[in-house]
């Protein structure tokens, strides 16, 4: 299925600062740029990086006082697997790969020691498997009002289950962190998103079971099959679409994700993974 991704970002900078963009779809087998463009105005020079864990791919700018506008623009074309989720177990920390352990583990906004008591008494009872990872994206959906504007980058899991309501980042913190109070490895994973209203970077989390990652979407404010996969990391620290240092505002920002095949993707009960490692 092919896609057309992109954005748009405008910075007012007050001052000489540094910027890394994560904002490239990543390049694995299931996933592939067809095309890209990215306009840096003014037209400065950009290191280029990928982080080799996630195929992650980033750019960093060093950028004088001024305007800086970014207009980044791909065609992928993406190839999910679908796979019957009856089949899909919970692995135990004795058996899992080495490098999933550390998505065991609290983080900076999945504080998921916290959680432990709360994730016990909600799905400790439940069968385990992606039925349950469903069941804590089911009960995300059912107590946590999606509000735009109700969070900051500061929220994190344990405030979204005081207060209630969030953002998609937030439902993806907070997924994250009952995944993990029950050993589930879990991570967090940024998109450009087919079908999401208003169009916006898109934030999803995935849980490791059976031999691989799959993608869970608590919001279900777009379809799993249309995510393009841009970062992954512990949290949103680690797949920031901008990260920054020193003095810059973002004035504004335009996100597309627009499908270029006939039939669009729509929601399925299947099991979707688009990344191998």
């Amino acid at each position: 299925m092919k896609f057309n991704v992109g954005c748009e970002l405008n910075y007012s900078v007050s001052s000489d600062s540094i910027f890394v963009f994560n904002i490239a779809p990543i390049r694995n087998n299931h996933q592939t740029i067809l095309e890209e463009k990215l306009l840096i105005t003014p037209n400065l020079p950009h290191e280029d990086y990928v982080i080799p864990n996630f195929n992650s791919q980033y750019f960093r700018i060093q950028c004088p006082a001024g305007e800086l506008a970014i207009s980044y623009q791909a065609t992928v074309e993406s190839f999910p697997m679908q796979v019957d989720s009856e089949l899909l177990y919970e692995v135990p920390p004795a058996k899992l790969p080495i490098e999933t352990l550390p998505y065991l583990n609290p983080s900076r906004y999945c504080q998921s020691d916290r959680l432990s008591r709360l994730t016990q008494y909600e799905f400790g009872n439940l069968a385990p498997g992606y039925s349950r990872v469903t069941a804590i994206c089911n009960w995300i959906y059912e107590n946590v009002a999606y509000l735009s504007g109700s969070t900051d980058a500061q929220t994190s899991a344990f405030d979204t289950v005081t207060e209630r309501a969030g953002v998609c980042r937030d439902f993806a913190h907070l997924g994250i962190a009952f995944c993990r109070a029950l050993n589930i490895p879990a991570r967090f994973v940024s998109n450009y998103s087919y079908a999401l209203y208003p169009p916006d970077f898109h934030a999803v989390f995935e849980a490791y079971l059976g031999d691989r990652w799959y993608l869970f979407d608590p919001t279900r404010l777009a379809p799993i099959e249309g995510l393009i996969r841009i970062g992954a990391g512990r949290d949103a620290a680690d797949a920031a679409f901008a990260t920054i240092w020193g003095s810059a505002i973002l004035q504004n920002m335009k996100v597309y994700a627009d499908c270029l095949d006939p039939q669009p993707p729509i929601h399925t009960t299947k099991a979707i993974a688009n990344t191998s490692n």
